[in-house]
Order: structure tokens, then sequence, then C-alpha cells
């Protein structure tokens, strides 16, 4: 994608109708300048959902209202343009911020010129117009002991003398004001949403394109083409504010122009090629990324990659998906990854490939996965985030998810970089389980609508395809699973014993670090993986006092560099066969490359034992290796606030016995196809009530979903209803600002803290302190991502007591942890302190 942009004016004319002010007060972008810039920017990206004129329209009048007096007054008041002794204009600005509306305008012209002819056009483009500083506003809103509201056409009926209306048309300029007419008389304009709504209608099941009768699953995915359109704007409006007010900055966006696919693939066949088999799974691991290769030629759509752990799914699924966009002209890659430790080791490992010496840093690979900044961000962290403009990005779940459904505009302005892209979700089955159907009515919504490739890869695939389609079941079609044999594939890739040695009373710390030793003894190494962190370090702790060398820790409490740090010493002892005994939580056992005689997983979900034992005799370098599933003392383990695993190692409990009692019935592989299909039909027939992401009281005033406010919102319509004896006037009806507030992707929101862990991450944090122009900070919080670690609210609120916690630049939100007897080489960030004071940027 190329843009052209246009350059912003920057006269020093008063008499300038103005968008922005550059800080240092010496440059000015004409409104003219940013309305049309951000028109082609959006025009671009909306061209990708089939909507370009109207995003050019959207862009044009998104901030039609700044034409207003009372805006320029306000802001070249605020800005020192006018003077407050001789400007007869000028205004005392304290306490007006964010009250002069300039968002309103726009919409309103919108929804009165298109409404009486084309109602759903006209709501879903004035919309994005009324939202694009606050985000998605709802349409109907519903508050305890009020009835339900209908906060669009509320929005629209607001006062000219609020909004200017009147005022702005007159004074807009004519040129700008005569394409947005022609767009919005242009039939096309409306007809392509109503072609659109057609397309989803017919598509999801329980809807009847006839009756034009939608189901929760068509609902929301109405909603998601909002939200795409929103998407395009935001961004758009983001990138020419920033790059005006930073011009440094914006020669430093890609705005698309990537390297060749041709380019990237010829890297990684290189790469490819030179790979020499070292060990016994090698020649099934070349077999797996050769059937990788062939399917890149089929056409877009969704697939699943059922690879057993250490099947080389990283370069395998890269393989695949570089093939793949380059056939069909995809404009991008996006992995999506639970866990940030398997970013750290997958993006290092392809970065390596794609982006070989003499090539600029960060210009094929984008990492983004710490959440630095905060929910509510400021101007300047504004221009900081990301917006994955890079052909390979590697993100988490989590940022994923809020992408779709997150509150503000941070998130939802990525939304659109996932059209017309491959998306690999590596350990698909750790997917949240309740927002199994939000997430399957986005998949299908992108695959069938937008032009995207998504492929589900595990070697433990869940059965999002089973669950109810009414609500949203992921489709995937007959003949998707990428690897021709996966029965065949799994018992070729069987190199391991799983032992069940549950037992009455459970397991005590002292028993667990006994069998540990014990298995360090016999196999050369061991690795435990627990389901906590205070359980990880405990039992370190207990371990200590009885081996110094040869035993580590390992946890997210860890920022990425201290843990790629362990991980590295971890595999050149393993590699050299030094006696080595890891104490981890799960952030080891899905896709860290590490390879030990014996693996103990505390007991858990079927699909986390197989991922454990994934680590286990990785490389078929054993005969068998063994892996023993302990269950701890009920006293030593509190799994109340962790349902997801509870609910798992419950489940997985019963399919171990079953599979005892007929381990023929499961092909005499308890981690196979069988068994876990077997186990994911009764872990979702558990939760099946769970995925719609379920709200409470205490949480929204009622009981609802997520699904049903993003969708049918059956609940603000039939209070509307009663009240008013009709049901809403308005095509659309969800509360989107109402369920973006309400979701998280992850149930306790973590909140970035930069660390300083070794001479580099203290000498980032003494940059990042003394630095002043976001352009370099930019630069240096990507790095920063690497020595960050998410706090939790509890964590957090401890070290801010302390004052062990401070903002970089005062106002920007970004932490670092100026105290660093909180953090320690043995176990991170900590909320007691450790040793001597050092006190960082104080």
């Amino acid at each position: 994608m190329n843009v052209v942009k246009k350059t912003a004016q920057t006269t020093d004319c008063k008499k300038m109708i103005v968008a922005h002010v550059r800080r240092d007060g010496k440059a000015r972008q004409s409104l003219e300048s940013h309305l049309t810039g951000v028109s082609d920017l959006a025009f671009e990206f909306a061209a990708k959902l089939q909507l370009a004129p109207q995003g050019e329209l959207i862009g044009l009048l998104h901030d039609l209202g700044k034409y207003s007096a009372s805006f320029q007054a306000y802001l070249q008041s605020a800005t020192n343009l006018l003077n407050p002794d001789a400007d007869e204009d000028y205004v005392d600005t304290a306490g007006l911020k964010g009250k002069i509306d300039h968002s309103s305008s726009g919409a309103q012209f919108i929804w009165k010129t298109l409404s009486p002819k084309a109602p759903l056009a006209a709501q879903i483009l004035a919309l994005c117009v009324a939202s694009h500083h606050s985000g998605l506003i709802d349409c109907l809103a519903m508050s305890t002991g009020q009835p339900a509201e209908d906060i669009f056409s509320r929005r629209m009926r607001k006062p000219g003398e609020r909004t200017h209306l009147d005022e702005v048309l007159q004074k807009a300029d004519a040129d700008l004001l005569e394409r947005a007419r022609a767009l919005l008389a242009n039939p096309e304009t409306t007809q392509a949403f109503q072609y659109w709504a057609s397309r989803i209608l017919d598509k999801a099941p329980g809807s009847t394109p006839q009756k034009q009768v939608a189901s929760p699953a068509s609902s929301q995915q109405l909603g998601l083409l909002v939200r795409g359109l929103f998407s395009c704007l935001i961004d758009a409006d983001r990138i020419d504010t920033a790059d005006f007010e930073h011009p440094g900055q914006a020669r430093r966006r890609l705005h698309g122009n990537y390297p060749a696919w041709d380019h990237l693939i010829e890297r990684l066949e290189a790469r490819l090629a030179k790979f020499a088999p070292r060990y016994p799974v090698d020649h099934l691991r070349a077999e797996i990324s050769r059937h990788c290769l062939e399917a890149a030629t089929r056409e877009r759509g969704i697939y699943t990659l059922s690879v057993p752990t250490g099947g080389g799914k990283t370069l395998a699924s890269l393989r695949f998906a570089l093939h793949h966009a380059r056939k069909h002209g995809l404009d991008r890659v996006i992995y999506v990854i639970p866990y940030t430790s398997i970013i750290d080791q997958n993006a290092a490992v392809v970065r390596g490939i794609l982006e070989p010496e003499g090539t600029e840093p960060g210009s094929v690979v984008l990492e983004h996965h710490s959440n630095l900044t905060p929910e509510e961000q400021t101007w300047r962290s504004k221009i900081l985030s990301e917006n994955w403009d890079a052909p390979v990005v590697y993100t988490t779940t989590v940022q994923l998810l809020e992408a779709l459904f997150g509150a503000g505009t941070r998130g939802a302005r990525r939304m659109h970089q996932l059209a017309q892209a491959v998306l690999v979700f590596d350990e698909i089955q750790s997917l949240p389980v309740n927002c199994v159907h939000l997430f399957n009515n986005a998949m299908n919504f992108l695959a069938d609508h937008c032009g995207t490739t998504v492929v589900l890869c595990t070697a433990t695939q869940p059965l999002l395809d089973h669950v109810d389609p009414t609500n949203g079941a992921i489709r995937i079609p007959p003949g998707s699973e990428i690897m021709p044999d996966k029965h065949r594939l799994f018992d070729d890739l069987d190199r391991v014993t799983v032992h069940n040695l549950h037992k009455d009373g459970g397991w005590t710390q002292d028993e667990v670090v006994a069998l540990a030793l014990e298995q360090l003894a016999d196999a050369g190494s061991c690795l435990v993986i627990v389901n906590t962190k205070k359980t990880a370090q405990a039992l370190y702790r207990l371990c200590r006092v009885n081996v110094q060398d040869g035993v580590f820790h390992l946890s997210t409490n860890m920022c990425p560099a201290h843990r790629k740090a362990i991980l590295d010493t971890v595999r050149v002892r393993l590699d050299h066969n030094h006696p080595t005994l890891c104490f981890s939580t799960q952030l080891i056992e899905a896709g860290v490359d590490v390879d030990f005689g014996a693996v103990i997983r505390y007991a858990a979900g079927l699909d986390s034992i197989a991922q454990a034992a994934g680590r286990c005799n990785r490389n078929g370098s054993r005969a068998r290796g063994n892996v023993w599933i302990v269950n701890p003392r009920a006293k030593d383990e509190n799994l109340d606030a962790l349902p997801d695993i509870r609910i798992g190692r419950d489940t997985a409990a019963r399919v171990l016995d079953d599979f005892a009692e007929s381990p023929e019935h499961y092909g005499n592989n308890l981690l196979g196809p069988e068994a876990m299909n077997w186990y994911y039909k009764n872990y979702f027939f558990a939760r099946a009530s769970e995925m719609s992401y379920s709200l409470t009281r205490s949480e929204l005033g009622r009981e609802d979903s997520l699904l049903n406010l993003l969708g049918h919102n059956t609940q603000a319509v039939g209070d509307y209803a009663r009240e008013h004896r009709k049901g809403p006037p308005i095509a659309l009806r969800q509360s989107f600002m109402t369920a973006a507030k309400a979701f998280k992707a992850i149930d306790t929101p973590a909140r970035g803290v930069i660390v300083p862990y070794g001479e580099a991450g203290k000498a980032l944090i003494a940059d990042l302190c003394a630095e002043y122009l976001p352009a370099q900070a930019f630069e240096l919080l990507r790095r920063a991502q690497q020595y960050s670690v998410n706090a939790m609210p509890n964590v957090l609120e401890k070290l801010l007591a302390s004052r062990a916690v401070q903002e970089i630049q005062p106002g920007c939100g970004i932490l670092f942890l100026s105290d660093a007897r909180f953090y320690s080489d043995e176990f991170g960030l900590s909320d007691t302190p450790e040793g001597l004071m050092e006190t960082l940027c104080g």
C-alpha cells in the first residue's frame, strides 16, 4: 500500500482555520490539510473492507466541528496563538478541554443527509465520526434504575448551538464539502452496507437473509463491520496528527512499503536449506514443513495445523504464511501467541532469518506484546503506540482481543490491519473460554468477508467448531487440516510415557522435590511445571537447601530479557548433559524449545499435560522420556482464582481414569487426537454457559453477556420497547462502549513496568527518563518491551505505596521500577524489597 501524504500547511497566518499546533508553537496544521490527509489514509485503509469511499467520507468529516468559532478560539487560546490582552476572540481555556464538541457536527451532517433513504449506512458512518475520540459509543444503553435510552438518536438530535452544524457548513472549505456531498449523493456509498449486511446474514447459521432476521453471531459481525471502518478512521487520524506533530517520526513509518514477499521467502528457504538433521525427529519436522509449503497454494480461509509438540511448527507455519501471502497478495502475517515467553523465542528466531545483517532492525519483524502504556492514553503515549505497520507481526492473544473488543481507541486502531492478512494462532487451545463465541464470530468475519486466512496451530486442537453455531462456532470446512494424516503423525512423534501419580491427600512439597531430585539423578535433567508463581518459588527454595548448582527458577515476574538469559543457560547445560533442574510456571510449556530428560507436571488440563510433555525428550534422543503427573495437597495450591486450570484439572482427571480403563478406545495414546477430543468435549460441555462472556450484576448492574451487548442487546431493546411502546428507531442497537469497558482479555488486567534487569535495563531506564523527543522514545520503548513485567493490580498498588514505581516522564503514564531492591535475579519483580537500595532516575 503506497500512501502519498499531503504536506501540512504551516503558515503563520492568524486567520488560518487550525487543526493542530505543534508543541513548540512554531507550526500549525490547517484543518483542510488535516481532513484531506486523514481522508487519504482512511480511503487506503478502508479499501481492504471494500469501503474505500466510505473511509474517505468519514475522514473528510470527522473534525468538521473544528471550523466553529468556539473551537478555534479555544484551540488558539490554549496554544498561545491568541493574545489575552490584544485578541478579542481569546477565551480562558481552563476547564474547557473536551467540552467543545467538534465530532457531532460531521456525524449529524451524515445522518441528516442519509438517514431518510439509507438508515443503516447513515448510522454506521455517523457512529464512526461521533465516536472518534471516545471509542465507539453505545447505540442503546441501560443504567441501573433507569430505562434504556437511545444514545445514538440523542446524539444526532443534539442542539445546533452545541454542535455548530450550520456554522461549520458555512465556514468549511468549499472543495472539501463538495467532495463530501458527492460521496453522500453516490448510491454506491450506501448500497455497500446493504451488500455487507446481506453477506453477513447469508453466511451466519441461524440467520435468514430473506426475512432479514439476524442470529446473535451475525448481529455481532455487523458490529465488527462498524468497528473495522472505525479502526480505519482512528488509525488515519492518529497517524496524520502524530506525523504533523513530529515530522521526524513520520519519516520512520513504513506505510505498507515492505520488502517483497519474494525476498522474505528467499531468506527463509535459504535458511531451511541449510538445516542438517541432528536428531531422530528432524526428518518428521522436514515432512511437516513440506506439507505446509504445499498447503500454501490453497485458497484463503480457515485452516488447522495439528502438530505434536516438538514438530517444528514455528518455521513450518511461517513457511505456509509467507508463501500463502505471496500467492494471494496479502498485506502482512500476524502471529498471535498466548504467552510473552513464546514471543521472546519465536520472534528472535524469525528475526534472525528475515532480518539478516544489514537490514534495519524492526523493518520486517515487529514484536508487540507489553502493556507499557496505560489504558487512558495521553497525547504522548498515543504517538508512541504501535499500529502493526510491518510485514510480520508478533503479538499476544491479549493484544489481538483488545484490537477486536477493547475499550477506547488504542486497540481499535489496529483492527483494520487484520484484514487481508494471514493470522497464525499459536497454541490456540489457550484462548480464554469466555471469549470463545466472540472470537469465533470475529474469525469467521475476517475469513468470510475481509480476505483473511486464519491458521489455528496447536498439538491439542480445541473443538471451536463444535460449540453452539447460533452464538458462534468457527467454520472450518472439511479438508482444512494442513497435515494429511495427523493420527500417523502423532504416533510417529510419540516420545514419552505419561505416569499418573495421583494419590489421596496429595503430594507434599517435600515429596515433589524428592521426586524431582530422583528424576534428576536418573535422567540427568528434570523440569517441574506448577500452576502458580508461589508454588514455583516455594519448591525452588526447598531444593536450593540441598542443591546449589544447576537449579533454576522461571516465572512471568521476570522480564523477557531475564527469562531469555536463564533459558539460554539452561539450554547450554542440557546440550552438554550437565545436571539441570528447573522449577517453572506454565510459561515454559508452550513453544519454549527445551529438551529435558524428565518432566513433573502438577495436575492440570490434558492440553497442559501434553504441552508439558513436549519439553521432555523433545528431540527423540532417548528411547523414551517420562512425564509424571502429581496432585499437590489442597493446602499447598489454591486454584480458586484460576478456574481455567481448576476445571481443566478436574476434566483431565476423568479422561485419565477413562484411559486407564480402556486405552484402546483412545488409540493407546493418552496425548493423541482421540483422547484430546474426548477431553475437550467434556471441558466445553462443562463450560458452555461461559462462552458468551457472561457479565454479573456487580460488573454491569444486571446479568447479561458481552455477546448480547454486541449483538441483539435484547435486554436494552426490550426495556426500551416497554418504556416507549415501540422498538428503538435505529438499525444498530448494540451497547458498544458498555461492552468494551466491561471486556477484559484477561480477568485481572496487568500494567507494564520497566525493570532494571542488568546493566542494559538500568541504562535503558536512564535513557527513557532523560529522553524528551518522542522519535527517540519510540525506539527506546520498542527495546523496553524486553525489560518490562506485567504487574498485577495488587502488586502494583504495593509498589506505588512503597514509592518504588515512577513515571518515566511526568504525565506520560509509562512506569518504571525506581527502586532496584524490588527486582531480584532469582525471582524477578516482587512487592517486597531485597538487598541494598539503589535509586534509579531519582
